[in-house]
């Protein structure tokens, strides 16, 4: 189950999951080739204490914006971020020690064309679901901001998950990821 229903009062969790599961097909439905799908390994710098990161995104096609020189394109990811053992600290409903399991859909943008040097900038943001509950990440829902770079088989990347400010304590994770591309 992705998200535990005691996190969310019982009749909006089939709502949230059937809007997550439209906005996927959605995403999916734009997509006219077989998805570049990345494994990304990093560390989390949230608190004092790192944590261990674990993404795999699949992008797909670009598409032009208009006729202007940005383009887009889908991207969807699944990832997991470790718990940090707590020395000391009482258990609270925020604490450090839950691991977070999310999915997210959304887009990632680009600038120039494939063959300018800063084409392989490019900046996403996706909104996701997730289970469990930490001190950085205490809603059912976050947004993730990436700030990257991407060769044809290899990406780094500034990610940042956070609620918005949409619930408190609202401290986000933010991670070094590297990545390399999987399959053909």
């Amino acid at each position: 189950m992705l998200l535990p229903h005691r996190f969310l009062p019982a009749n909006v969790l089939p709502l949230a999951r059937t809007g997550f599961a439209l906005l996927l097909l959605a995403v999916a439905g734009t997509c006219n080739a077989a998805p570049r799908i990345e494994l990304q390994l990093g560390r989390s710098y949230s608190s004092s204490r790192g944590a261990a990161t674990v993404f795999a995104e699949g992008t797909f096609s670009e598409r032009s914006i208009g006729s202007s020189r940005f383009t887009w394109t889908p991207d969807v990811s699944a990832g997991w971020i470790d718990g940090r053992a707590s020395r000391g600290r009482r258990r609270t409903r925020y604490s450090t020690t839950d691991s977070i399991w999310l999915v997210a859909a959304g887009a990632r943008f680009r600038y120039g064309s494939p063959g300018d040097w800063y084409h392989h900038l490019f900046f996403s943001f996706q909104p996701a679901l997730h289970a469990g509950r930490t001190r950085a990440l205490s809603s059912a829902y976050e947004f993730v901001s990436t700030l990257g770079w991407q060769a044809k088989r290899f990406s780094v990347q500034v990610r940042h998950i956070s609620n918005g400010s949409l619930h408190e304590p609202n401290c986000g994770e933010t991670m070094l990821l590297v990545g390399v591309r999987i399959g053909p």
